[in-house]
């Protein structure tokens, strides 16, 4: 049984919107900004990031994103997601993941060059429309 449903799925891939992430260690929640890609095949949610959000993975694997699309400041819809994340040290994985989502979000190729891939495994999902 799919964790995502159709719909969900159908937003999750429908625009170049930004996700926030949300993750926590020692009791204290830290929520950031990220691009992001989703894999409907598989039902993964693929990060390149760095920083507090990286150390916080590390050491608390479990994380929520948090997505939503506005038009004239008005919600269209949102997904709200919680998985769990692995970390992802290969090169070439990091290359390709860090080249497709740069090109959804219309920046360089080789920007953000020093960010590490994250896949974040959906265990539940949630959204809405407006």
């Amino acid at each position: 049984m799919s964790t995502v449903s159709a719909e969900t799925a159908e937003l999750l891939e429908s625009e170049p919107v930004m996700a926030h992430l949300g993750t926590c260690v020692d009791e204290r929640p830290h929520v950031a900004p990220v691009w992001y890609s989703y894999d409907e095949s598989d039902e993964t949610v693929e990060i390149v990031t760095s920083g507090k959000k990286l150390a916080n993975i590390r050491e608390n694997p479990r994380v929520a994103l948090s997505i939503q699309a506005d038009e004239g400041g008005q919600t269209q819809w949102m997904v709200s997601l919680l998985g769990t994340a692995t970390i992802v040290e290969d090169e070439r994985a990091n290359e390709n993941a860090r080249r497709q989502i740069n090109a959804k979000y219309d920046a360089p190729a080789d920007a953000y060059a020093d960010n590490t891939l994250v896949r974040i495994d959906v265990g539940s999902a949630t959204s809405q429309t407006y």
